[in-house]
């Protein structure tokens, strides 16, 4: 992982009626405080890269369908300046990925039906507040394998 990022294991309780996804809570390493929840979907193999946010600290889940995440560390500062990191989110297995500010990131949907990813940020969006490129401004190999 990139220097900052946590990966935080989440149960799944399982009941006859329905389950119950963990997310996070404010006791949580990697919880700051509270921004906003949002829920974005992706279609397979659709990518959305580059976003970069310069303050908000991002705290991913995948609780429905199964997401790649790539990530480009450009902090000059970082322990991991100029890596990338590769992981995909998905209930199997189930955890949540904290990214803090300052890492570029894209993400693409890789099982078919719905793909939905929960982000718990620690501040509201701001559009001032994030930085963006276009897919080819950044390398990265997006094939599935």
């Amino acid at each position: 992982m990139l220097d900052g990022m946590i990966k935080t294991d989440l149960k799944i309780i399982e009941a006859d009626s329905g389950s119950i996804y963990h997310g996070l809570k404010n006791i949580d390493n990697g919880f700051k405080k509270f921004g906003e929840v949002y829920f974005s979907s992706i279609k397979k193999n659709t990518i959305r890269a580059w976003k970069q946010h310069k303050q908000m600290t991002l705290n991913l889940i995948v609780p429905v369908g199964k997401v790649r995440f790539r990530f480009f560390d450009d902090r000059k500062k970082s322990n991991t300046f100029n890596k990338t990191f590769k992981i995909v989110l998905s209930q199997k297995p189930y955890f949540r990925l904290t990214v803090p500010p300052g890492i570029w990131y894209g993400f693409q949907g890789i099982s078919d039906g719905l793909n939905l990813i929960c982000n718990v940020t620690d501040i509201p969006h701001d559009p001032d507040e994030v930085l963006r490129k276009k897919i080819h401004e950044i390398e990265m190999d997006w094939s599935l394998k």
